[in-house]
């Protein structure tokens, strides 16, 4: 029987929708029967957000599974980097979160990944569950599969705090940490209490789906606000937010100042390079330049890559670099099954910082020289056109179209980019002073607007 539903739901990496409008029981039902049946699974795990919609899918999703003859683990409410890890360390050959990051509240969503926390992208699998799911033509299967329950966050707090070189080397620091109301809440209890010399300062580590207190998207400076205001009045070493999965994470030195997920890169890329002398580190291409110059200066080889999960990881895969990581706050580990974890992140910088003499802020200072715009989107209708006269507008510079256009000159650049789901451009550049950055970008906004 045909499943109709908004197909729109599924975007390049994942599923995201309005719950019920356009996700619901009876949709969550059918992308369960066909991701079983599509990739051939027999053995998967399914975790949740806190988001209110959680249970009711869960359950519509684990029954759709089950029908098609897939045993389910239900392994609770978890952060998304945690059922990549579940997937790798226990054998399952297939995962999938219910969660839509830091989307508003009346979102949720699916993650999907295959054996050893393969990612599912829409052209290497999602696109046909999807029309599998459409279509609602599944098979009877032989047998109606179980259902199990299985907590693993104490395993997943042991395997991230092996990103440690040593536990009881890490300095006392005192840590103010913003869970946004989100999963960070629940994760950070769990590898923390193996920290006892770090102070945590808590921010809203209340599991609500509901978001009461701010989107727990901390890549907008404005969500990263109570949690700058928390390192001042708690005299804090620094700080660290997770957005709603706790999958990405970013921080802020000792005196509130944002870091961007570039510099991160470029501090667990250093660190990472003392364990591999002389391996790859990728970087995507809307980091700053600071970050392959970093990585050179440590004996690395930078690796400069598209932006997207699933491309990074493959890639990762094929080339056997252990580390990557974007400017959106997403990091991937070899050692990780190829993920990407904030948390992992997180224990990496600990490192970084427990061998530094001085304050945070000396560490990122000699790294972090340049001035970025961030990420600015504009609606565009014709977007092949305005990339065509950006590029003749820009024609004396080097260019690449690895992803959208990258233009470069000696003392700025910018990478312009079309959105996978909307009809906007992503518009990001960076100069080697801030008046070169806020020209340029001015510039090209009006070239992009008019």
């Amino acid at each position: 029987m045909r499943t109709d539903f908004d197909t729109s739901i599924f975007k390049s990496y994942d599923v995201r929708g309005i719950v019920p409008a356009q996700l619901n029981d009876t949709v969550a039902y059918a992308i369960g029967r066909a991701f079983v049946e599509v990739l051939g699974r027999k053995n998967i795990c399914i975790g949740r957000d806190m988001r209110p919609s959680g249970d009711s899918l869960l359950q519509a999703l684990t029954k759709g599974a089950t029908d098609a003859g897939a045993d389910v683990t239900h392994i609770g409410m978890i952060s998304t980097d945690c059922i990549y890890f579940a997937v790798g360390h226990y054998g399952f050959d297939g995962g999938i979160m219910i969660t839509a990051s830091h989307n508003p509240a009346d979102y949720n969503g699916f993650k999907f990944c295959r054996e050893e926390a393969i990612a599912i992208a829409l052209e290497t699998g999602l696109g046909d569950i999807r029309d599998k799911a459409v279509a609602g033509n599944f098979a009877a299967a032989s047998r109606k599969g179980d259902v199990r329950q299985k907590d693993v966050l104490d395993d997943f707090a042991r395997h991230c705090l092996t990103f440690i070189d040593d536990v009881k080397a890490i300095k006392p620091l005192k840590i103010a940490i913003d869970a946004g109301n989100g999963m960070a809440g629940e994760t950070v209890p769990r590898v923390f209490k193996y920290l006892p010399q770090i102070t945590i300062v808590p921010l809203f580590f209340e599991l609500d789906g509901t978001f009461p207190n701010h989107p727990a998207s901390p890549i907008e400076p404005e969500n990263m606000l109570d949690l700058q205001q928390a390192v001042r009045d708690n005299d804090c070493d620094l700080g660290a937010a997770f957005d709603g999965d706790a999958d990405r994470m970013f921080i802020v030195d000792e005196k509130a100042e944002l870091i961007g997920g570039d510099i991160v890169t470029a501090l667990v890329g250093i660190d990472t390079l003392r364990h591999h002398p002389g391996c790859k580190i990728l970087y995507n291409l809307i980091c700053s330049r600071s970050v392959p110059e970093a990585i050179l200066a440590h004996g690395g080889a930078p690796v400069r890559s598209v932006v997207g999960h699933s491309i990074i990881k493959k890639i990762m895969r094929d080339e056997d670099i252990p580390f990557g990581g974007e400017h959106s706050g997403h990091f991937y580990f070899k050692r990780n099954w190829f993920a990407d974890s904030g948390m992992i992140a997180l224990m990496q910088c600990l490192n970084v910082f427990s061998m530094a003499q001085g304050p945070v802020s000396s560490v990122i200072a000699p790294i972090d020289r340049r001035s970025r715009s961030g990420e600015i989107n504009s609606t565009v209708k014709d977007i092949p056109g305005k990339l065509r006269q950006i590029q003749d507008r820009y024609k004396d510079a080097q260019i690449d179209q690895l992803d959208g256009l990258t233009i470069q000159f000696p003392s700025w650049w910018m990478n312009v980019r079309a959105s996978n789901t909307e009809p906007l451009l992503r518009l990001n550049v960076e100069g080697d002073t801030q008046e070169l950055m806020e020209r340029n970008r001015d510039e090209a906004l009006a070239l992009i607007r008019s």
